[in-house]
């Protein structure tokens, strides 16, 4: 900052770089951002941590000369980068995610002012695990049901009937959650343990949308073995809000539904799995209780059975952030 105090690593904004003393010149401030550090990625497992600093808005202003709001803008950072408070809760969070390179959409995409549907009515059973929340003071991490969940397919490697496999599975989930689900097409994005969550190139400028992708265990070697498919999601926050799932991928192993497709009822087993994994997309875990479809085991369940159905009404009476 202008009088050189030192910052605390924590609180440097993306990009930034400082001196052996931990002094920051103005120069490192104007550097970084014009060049801000990739986004944060999507990992299997437990959700990635994508950090989302709090948004501040103010009123629609008729529009100025360009040459006096560039100037306006510049004073404006200069001034505020001395106080580094300041810069930190209203500057940086203001315009990060408008700024080339940024690691989050700008907030707000398709939210609605309440949720798009309804959970139907719990069953009452405790048959069923939540995703672990990444914050202890939060009982499970969902998707936002006052917008809706977009996914896409890549269709490589597809068996026959894979279409209504995945309308199938799609339209379950929707129907235990009340989350409302939006087919935006093929894509020709691959499975990765490290997907990007944030992709405006392809995607344009919002969360990655769920990838459905048929795939094998030469390209995703977790699929190796027994493994029929992966699911899981990554997560954002704003301060003080919940955390929210985004972005999530499944992974289905083609040549296993080959096999499984010949079995008799066999398109019944892959709708099955395919539901296993989007249910852990919207943040269900597995459970010991072999009467449920989210036993890891697969023990013939091919539908959603109470625990199934009460855990995913859970997940889909999640908290709107419209902040996101």
């Amino acid at each position: 900052m202008p009088d050189g105090s030192p910052i605390p690593t924590e609180r440097l904004p993306p990009g930034v770089r400082r001196s052996a003393s931990g002094r920051i010149p103005q120069w490192a401030i104007d550097e970084a951002f014009g060049a801000l550090q990739d986004p944060a990625r999507w990992h299997t497992g437990p959700s990635a941590h994508i950090p989302v600093p709090a948004r501040v808005y103010g009123r629609r202003r008729r529009r100025l000369g360009r040459k006096w709001a560039i100037g306006a803008g510049i004073a404006l950072l200069v001034g505020l980068s001395a106080v580094p408070i300041a810069f930190e809760r209203f500057v940086l969070p203001a315009v990060l995610p408008y700024l080339p390179g940024a690691p989050v959409p700008p907030p707000g995409f398709e939210a609605a002012g309440a949720p798009l549907g309804q959970p139907p009515a719990s069953t009452g059973s405790k048959a069923y695990a939540l995703q672990e929340s990444p914050d202890s003071g939060q009982p499970f991490a969902a998707y936002d049901p006052c917008r809706p969940v977009h996914y896409v397919v890549r269709p490589d490697n597809a068996p026959p009937g894979a279409d209504q496999m995945i309308q199938e599975a799609v339209s379950r989930v929707s129907a235990a959650t009340g989350l409302r689900f939006v087919y935006d097409g093929p894509t020709s994005e691959a499975p990765s343990d490290e997907r990007e969550t944030y992709q405006p190139d392809l995607y344009g400028k919002r969360w990655a949308p769920v990838l459905i992708a048929w795939s094998n265990p030469s390209e995703s070697p977790d699929l190796a073995g027994d493994v029929d498919g992966l699911g899981g999601s990554g997560y954002a926050y704003v301060d003080g809000q919940p955390y929210v799932l985004v972005a999530g991928q499944v992974a289905l192993d083609a040549p296993d539904f080959a096999d499984i497709l010949r079995w008799p009822d066999g398109s019944k087993y892959g709708r099955a799995v395919i539901m296993h994994e989007l249910a852990h997309v919207v943040g269900l875990d597995h459970v010991d209780d072999p009467t449920q479809l989210m036993n890891p085991e697969g023990t013939g369940v091919t539908e959603f059975a109470a625990g199934d159905l009460a855990g995913l009404a859970v997940l889909g009476g999640g908290e709107c952030v419209p902040e996101l």
